[in-house]
């Protein structure tokens, strides 16, 4: 038991080390973004025209097709031969690349349809909407390079490889800053320089996979067999998963369709504030269900029922024991972040007020957004994915009744679309662990309410301390950047410390789980 924990801890420590990487590029990418062209036109254009393709890369990068493709593919690595599973590889390739291809050209041709659905208040402002068609025609065949990207992670990830797949991500950063930092003169329309960063960022993430499948043997070659039953598996997998995996990040595109008949900037803060959550989010909890769908794909195809629902409810605990004090720190420091981040340039400090009001709302939601990508991969290591798909669309429903209250019938506007998206997933969460309570036969309700209870606990402290230490800045105006560097990193150190401090107090039983992991790191091999 505990040795699959270890394997899922430690995959999980080096997509999260992966992804902190690319998260920290990320900022510095939004920081060139927020002061080259802050949160006007321009910028709401960019992230509108952004967001199908982004949408995507999470919904089969981080969602659908991995979660689909790795069970069955562990399941023929498991207990097929080598040339079954070669063939599996290459008929996927196949496919893989056919539909992309023909959802590319879709996509560019119809451009403008899909920008008036996914945002009509833009029709309003021709300009604006004609600049966000040709910004959407540009990055959309980052579509077929980040699908095929997401193939080769499925097919490293069942080989317990996660490091270059969870490395990749950075190059689309140092693409995106290079770009406007070199080209931003040579453009009529400065902004399509990000354009062009996002599409060669999706070439360069394709081919950093290939030499480490090529060191597994692992060939990318055409085979049309598209009815061999494997592929037909997967495919009734994928379809309801493309929904069942990621709500969170379907309904924060519902937000930005909501948000584009709001005031100028609307868009902006979302994306911003979205970006801000998704630091936690991409290093723990996605690393954490990333990491653990092998482990439970195995188990499950080996009937060891028991194993695996231990195995993923210390997943789901691990999870909450960083995503409750991240939650609570972001809501503590949500203007000292955003004003060291975001706040110069063109980014003022009505537009930190802003980001900041919607990344309250949204951090209310994390560790409910952090559970759930930590549970749904079991139904699809049980190669289940309606159960999860059901459920989604009962959220998105309630995502899109609660927008149209909290714009129209109270005073919250932008951030308002932030908390109807933390409800909706605080909703998520629960109907996912009532589906599981019947399915696993038992939710072990009580040790982990208990858990969560103490890491609350041990996190009110640790936000107060760090509010506290960092209320001691000036965070309205622009500069003395070093100063509050330093004085934000006092506050989340200290508190993070108090929090280390409480939780080894109270014994929790993920901190010491992972002091002993830490402990078997640094002994000598004779000691493990």
């Amino acid at each position: 038991m505990m040795t699959e924990n270890k394997k899922i801890t430690k995959a999980a420590s080096t997509i999260g080390m992966g992804t902190l990487l690319s998260r920290i590029l990320g900022f510095f990418r939004d920081m060139v973004i927020a002061h080259f062209f802050g949160a006007g036109m321009s910028a709401d254009a960019f992230f509108v025209a952004f967001r199908i393709p982004n949408l995507w890369r999470r919904l089969v990068g981080e969602g659908s097709l991995t979660i689909s493709f790795i069970p069955v593919y562990t399941e023929y690595l498991h207990q097929r031969s080598e040339e079954e599973t070669r063939e599996v590889t290459h008929i996927a390739f196949t496919l893989m690349g056919l539909v992309l291809l023909m959802i590319t050209v879709f996509g560019i041709l119809f451009s403008p349809v899909i920008i008036q659905i996914i945002a009509p208040g833009f029709a309003k402002i021709p300009e604006k909407f004609h600049l966000t068609v040709t910004l959407n025609q540009i990055i959309f065949p980052y579509l077929f390079f980040m699908g095929l990207f997401a193939l080769c992670m499925g097919i490293l990830n069942s080989y317990r490889h996660f490091f270059a797949p969870a490395i990749a991500p950075i190059f689309l950063n140092i693409s995106i800053i290079l770009s406007v930092f070199f080209f931003f003169d040579s453009f009529q329309k400065p902004v399509m320089t990000l354009a062009v960063g996002v599409l060669a960022g999706g070439v360069i993430q394709l081919l950093f996979q290939i030499p480490f499948l090529w060191q597994k043997g692992i060939t990318l070659r055409f085979n049309f067999n598209f009815g061999h039953p494997a592929i037909k598996r997967i495919g009734g997998l994928m379809v309801p998963g493309l929904i069942g995996t990621a709500v969170y990040q379907l309904n924060v595109f519902i937000d930005t369709i909501f948000a584009s008949f709001l005031p100028g900037g609307s868009v902006s803060y979302l994306f911003f504030a979205d970006r801000l959550l998704e630091f936690p989010l991409g290093i723990f909890a996605i690393a954490i269900g990333m990491a653990s769908l092998p482990s439970l794909s195995g188990l499950a195809s080996q009937g060891k029922m028991e194993e695996m629902k231990n195995t993923l409810f210390f997943t789901f605990r691990l999870t909450s024991f960083i995503s409750i004090p991240a939650m609570v720190g972001l809501i503590a420091l949500k203007t000292p972040i955003i004003n060291l981040l975001f706040q110069r340039g063109l980014f003022d400090y009505q537009a930190t007020v802003m980001t900041a009001k919607a990344l309250l709302c949204y951090s209310v939601g994390l560790w409910a957004i952090a559970g759930v990508r930590t549970l749904v991969p079991a139904f699809y290591a049980l190669q289940d994915s309606w159960t999860p798909l059901k459920i989604a669309i009962i959220c998105l429903v309630a995502n899109v009744v609660l927008n149209a209250v909290f714009i129209f019938f109270t005073p919250l506007k932008h951030a308002g679309l932030a908390l109807a998206t933390s409800l909706s997933s605080i909703l998520n969460l629960i109907l996912v662990c009532g589906k599981l309570d019947s399915k696993l036969g038992g939710m072990e309700v009580g040790k982990n309410v208990k858990s969560l209870v103490r890491v609350l606990f041990c996190s009110l402290p640790m936000g107060i301390i760090a509010y506290l230490i960092c209320s001691m800045g000036d965070w309205s105006t622009t500069g003395d950047t070093l100063e509050k560097a330093l004085l934000l990193l006092t506050g989340i150190a200290v508190g993070l410390g108090v929090y280390l401090i409480c939780s080894f107090w109270m014994k929790n039983e993920e901190i010491m789980f992972l002091m002993k992991m830490l402990k078997l790191r640094r002994s000598p091999p004779d000691q493990k």
